[in-house]
């Protein structure tokens, strides 16, 4: 029976992955609480389990009373029943009494099963939530279990996981059975036990996948320095390499793009473009935005923004599909990304210039506030206007009223200034319009012109042609009509005739 004992706690903390201990620890407080259920009281009962043996023993400290003053039999025991237990034994002394399983009863022996199995299970989930909880970051594989609601249940063997709708690539579709793997976001806590979170879109999965396939990753030879994902569509991940002998984009593309075409198909298909990194934002940002060619980049830290500057036929593929080339740019850098044309840039500048205002115009900038304005690289009312109150309130001597005011009067200003030449500039292209379309309407009507002589032209030479036999055209004088007013070929005058006198006259 003892061996029994020990397969059985044996095989429980087995199968539930939890210390034998602890199942030996929960056994010994099923026991206690069944004898309080069948004594009404635990508190002088001790529970002994051997580890080694498997041999269980319960004791029940009593008190030696004389036999005719027991007056509770879980607290107090008879001289004579003592003295079977220890001869010897005295009244007003203790002595321990083994409790035999057969006096708790059928009740008490399925209450401490019930508290068995509730405690190791209580265990089972405290230690699968410890376990993964220390894997959050870690790729998890698993097989579907089912669907529900538009969320996939995973069985991972000793739980379930679950990746939310939200976390899943719009474009694939599972059925039961089918192998999965996906990135560990979080572990909750929740009254049916540990949930574990997994998702397919995180730009932490598509690094958790390189490092399978590129091992200069893993080694740390080559690093991800960020990452940008349109789930399933494209992403674009930036790399730079610790070591100059070893190309990064190379690495990472493998022999015949090996390597990240592994990475595509375990994402459906999702296109991946390798950014070289750079710690020099203009030329990290030119890079990102492959595979559109970049002319130049403006920095403006005070905005963090900066706005890349291409050919006017490279718009729209820096822009890409509905912006996306452009989105994830900017979700590489970390930085507010524009994107204008060449053309567009210069128009901008010539804005700039005509809209100058000076500082000393601003109404409310005295000489002192403008020597400090210009310190601090506010060097015209424009700047004044685009620099934010926080960094002007970083100003010498201007408070957040008085910030509030010159900038408000340098907007006034300066807002004037450009409308002005706006307008100007619009009147301007206005009569560049006219003009075009009045010189586009007199060479409409110059070909409509040499387009109706030529019709002419060709009307008189079908006129003057010959016929099929090479006569000539007649003039309409020389036409005459039969007896049914259809036009005849004339008789030939005897000077007109053609060869010699006719027979009879030779005659």
């Amino acid at each position: 029976m003892n061996y029994e004992v020990l397969e059985a706690l044996g095989q429980i903390a087995q199968e539930k992955n939890v210390d034998k201990a602890l199942v030996i620890e929960t056994l010994e407080i099923g026991l206690l609480s069944a004898t309080k259920r069948r004594f009404g009281t635990s508190d002088n009962v001790e529970v002994n389990i051997d580890a080694n043996s498997g041999n269980i023993e319960v004791f029940a400290t009593k008190s030696v009373v004389k036999d005719d003053e027991v007056e509770d039999p879980a607290l107090q025991i008879g001289l004579t029943a003592a003295r079977e237990i220890e001869p010897g034994v005295k009244v007003n002394t203790e002595v321990r009494e083994m409790l035999r399983f057969a006096d708790f009863g059928r009740n008490a022996i399925q209450s401490t099963k019930q508290i068995l199995i509730q405690r190791v299970r209580e265990a089972e989930r405290e230690k699968i939530y410890e376990d993964y909880q220390t894997r959050i970051g870690e790729i998890i594989s698993g097989t579907v279990q089912q669907i529900s609601h538009g969320d996939i249940l995973i069985n991972l063997g000793r739980t379930e996981a679950v990746i939310p709708l939200k976390e899943q690539i719009r474009k694939e579709r599972y059925r039961q059975g089918d192998p999965i793997r996906a990135y560990l976001v979080n572990v909750l806590r929740t009254s049916k036990g540990p949930q574990v979170v997994l998702s397919r879109t995180h730009p932490q999965f598509l690094v958790k996948l390189f490092q399978f396939e590129v091992p200069e990753i893993y080694e740390g030879i080559i690093e991800i320095k960020a990452v940008a994902r349109e789930p399933g569509e494209r992403a674009k991940i930036a790399v730079y390499s610790n070591d100059a002998r070893i190309d990064p984009v190379g690495a990472c593309v493998g022999m015949k793009g090996s390597r990240v075409q592994a990475v595509v198909r375990e994402l459906s298909n999702e296109r991946i473009d390798i950014v070289p990194w750079s710690d020099d934002e203009a030329i990290f940002l030119s890079r990102s935005l492959s595979p559109a060619t970049v002319n130049r980049v403006v920095v403006d830290r005070n905005k963090t923004t900066m706005t890349a500057i291409v050919e006017d036929d490279q718009l729209s593929l820096a822009i890409g599909k509905s912006g996306q080339n452009a989105r994830l740019a900017a979700q590489l850098t970390g930085w507010k990304v524009d994107i204008i044309t060449e053309t567009r840039f210069q128009e901008m500048q010539l804005e700039k210039e005509a809209t100058f205002v000076p500082l000393s115009e601003v109404a409310g900038v005295g000489k002192v506030m403008l020597d400090r304005l210009e310190a601090a690289g506010i060097l015209s009312a424009n700047d004044l206007v685009d620099v934010s109150l926080i960094r002007l309130l970083e100003v010498p001597g201007i408070g957040e009223s008085t910030g509030e005011k010159i900038q408000s009067a340098a907007e006034e200003i300066v807002n004037v200034k450009v409308q002005a030449y706006r307008e100007e500039l619009e009147a301007q292209r206005a009569e560049e319009a006219a003009r075009l379309a009045e010189a586009e309407a007199a060479r409409l009507a110059e070909e409509e012109a040499a387009r109706i002589a030529e019709e002419e032209a060709a009307a008189a030479e079908t006129v003057a042609a010959p016929d099929e036999d090479g006569n000539e055209p007649m003039a309409d004088e020389e036409m005459e009509l039969s007896q049914d007013g259809a036009a005849v070929q004339p008789t030939a005058s005897e000077d007109n005739q053609v060869g010699g006198p006719s027979e009879d006259e030779g005659r």
